[in-house]
């Protein structure tokens, strides 16, 4: 099912279909036809007919709601866990480099707890719990920031451009200004 905003449902309306749906089963067993419990539930006969077959073949459990389905896969001590492991670095894992990509901490998290996310995923439950990405800073080992400053302040605005002033001007299709 699509929903206009592109998002799933919340917990009070997923609750809100769950509570239909349960509604058709009590009329399930009572007999009724599936048109006339679509008209009462206000539902489509399609549906109330894949609510019908799920209740015959699994009963109840087969029409109540199974949660969101962005649920998270790991528990708050499992990421907790995890974040300890981020923390102590790729070389302590044996990568040979201190870069952390999502392409290990994906390979990690499924060595570490035998679940499978994809690099999105990865990306966005790092994010959901304060990670930031970042990339190194490539610096000199031997910069001295007190010569770099001295050199913005003294040497570089004797060097750079003075700014054009702002005037109106005319491109090759029109007619220079009159004077």
């Amino acid at each position: 099912m699509r929903y206009a905003q592109g998002g799933g449902l919340t917990d009070t309306e997923r609750a809100a279909r769950e509570r239909v749906r349960l509604q058709a089963v009590a009329r399930f067993e009572a007999g009724e036809k599936n048109r006339e419990i679509a008209a009462a539930l206000r539902v489509s006969e399609r549906s109330v007919e894949r609510w019908c077959r799920r209740w015959r073949e699994h009963g109840e459990a087969g029409v109540v709601s199974k949660g969101s389905p962005g649920r998270q896969r790991l528990s708050a001590a499992q990421v907790e866990r995890l974040e300890r492991e981020l923390e102590r670095g790729p070389l302590a894992r044996g990568w040979e480099d201190q870069r952390w990509t999502l392409a290990r901490i994906k390979t990690l998290i499924g060595r570490m707890f035998h679940v499978t996310y994809t690099v999105e995923g990865t990306w966005a439950l790092l994010k959901r719990h304060g990670w930031s990405w970042q990339q190194p800073a490539r610096r000199a080992i031997e910069r001295d920031e007190a010569a770099v400053e001295l050199w913005r302040t003294e040497v570089w605005s004797t060097v750079k451009a003075p700014r054009r002033l702002a005037e109106p001007g005319w491109s090759s299709r029109t007619k220079p200004p009159r004077r």
